[in-house]
């Protein structure tokens, strides 16, 4: 019986794991393979797998961890994918604060043993949240190091925003972290599809099994705008994100425009792309002990002072 490859799709907030997920699956597509997707978000809702191609085998995992609290559902979820379709790999998204060594252990179980066959953990990087990373309390520092030092594949995403002189120094950092595995530079997160195709997988060594969502303190916060926001006003709420949050994605509708904005956010910068989904706008806020009270109340200023009337008042 033939098993069907498994790869993990590691990185903090916010690297670029999704871009780089629909880059492989144009890939998988164009070979006439048959692939198939879990995505796991620490939210409650589901925002990335709306930019997964239509007809996508595809199973959910939300508001935590494959690699802590949904372990268990994740075997499940990987023995329903593959028992309704025949696949021949299986991409597994994780959340920004998975251990990926966690992941694969919930990967192989007697349940799957005769099913699967995990071929590689690919981490991506991200050069900003790299380098503040000693800002970060010590178990999400110890974290993102973890997801370099045990991948098969580490990828320096955004390398273009670098200087010759840091893409090479950091990329030395990478590859002492991770002797034994294979650091490449991207942009866009664009890798060579011969780079998949020849990933040697690593022997695993010990790995921190402390890793969970409570214990980062990591939490997410949901807001729903009931009508269009200003996007001047909400850039400049932007401005005052404090740094706990890490990362912030969603759909929004933008007072003035038709249609609904594909909104991401990390490490400082916003950006905003058409969309059209026809979809609730909400967002969806990852971070450190975050004041849901406090966001809650802000976002609630935004959409107050993007309405009609509060600007005819103004007048």
């Amino acid at each position: 019986m033939a098993h069907t490859g498994i790869h993990i799709l590691s990185g903090f907030l916010g690297s670029g794991k999704t871009t780089l997920l629909q880059r492989i699956l144009e890939e998988e597509y164009q070979r006439g393979r048959k692939v198939g997707v879990i995505m796991n978000e620490a939210g409650e809702l589901p925002i990335d797998t709306q930019s997964l191609p239509e007809g996508t085998p595809l199973k959910e995992l939300l508001n935590g961890c494959v690699c802590c609290t949904l372990s268990d559902k994740l075997e499940t979820q990987i023995s329903d994918i593959l028992y309704h379709h025949d696949l021949d790999v299986l991409y597994i998204e994780t959340t920004g604060v998975a251990h990926p060594v966690e992941v694969l252990d919930a990967c192989l179980t007697p349940l799957l043993s005769d099913k699967v066959k995990v071929n590689s953990i690919i981490t991506m990087v991200d050069p900003n949240s790299w380098a503040g990373r000693h800002n970060l309390r010590i178990p999400l520092r110890k974290l993102i190091t973890e997801q370099v030092k045990h991948a098969d594949l580490v990828i320096l995403n955004k390398s273009d925003q670098l200087t010759i002189r840091n893409k090479e120094k950091l990329m030395r950092e990478l590859n002492e972290i991770n002797p034994g595995g294979k650091v490449l530079a991207a942009k866009h997160a664009q890798v060579p599809w011969d780079t998949f195709s020849n990933i040697e997988t690593k022997q695993r060594n010990e790995h921190e099994k402390e890793q969970t969502i409570d214990h980062l303190h990591i939490k997410t916060y949901v807001h729903t705008f009931s009508s269009p926001v200003n996007q001047e006003r909400f850039e400049n709420f932007l401005k005052s994100m404090p740094e706990q949050i890490y990362r912030i994605k969603g759909y929004i509708r933008l007072t003035g425009q038709s249609g609904t904005q594909l909104f991401q956010y990390a490490y400082g910068t916003p950006s905003f792309t058409p969309s059209p989904l026809n979809l609730e706008n909400n967002l969806v806020f990852i971070g450190d002990d975050l004041d849901h009270a406090a966001l809650n109340e802000e976002l609630r200023e935004v959409e107050e002072e993007s309405s009609p009337s509060h600007s005819s008042t103004q007048d």
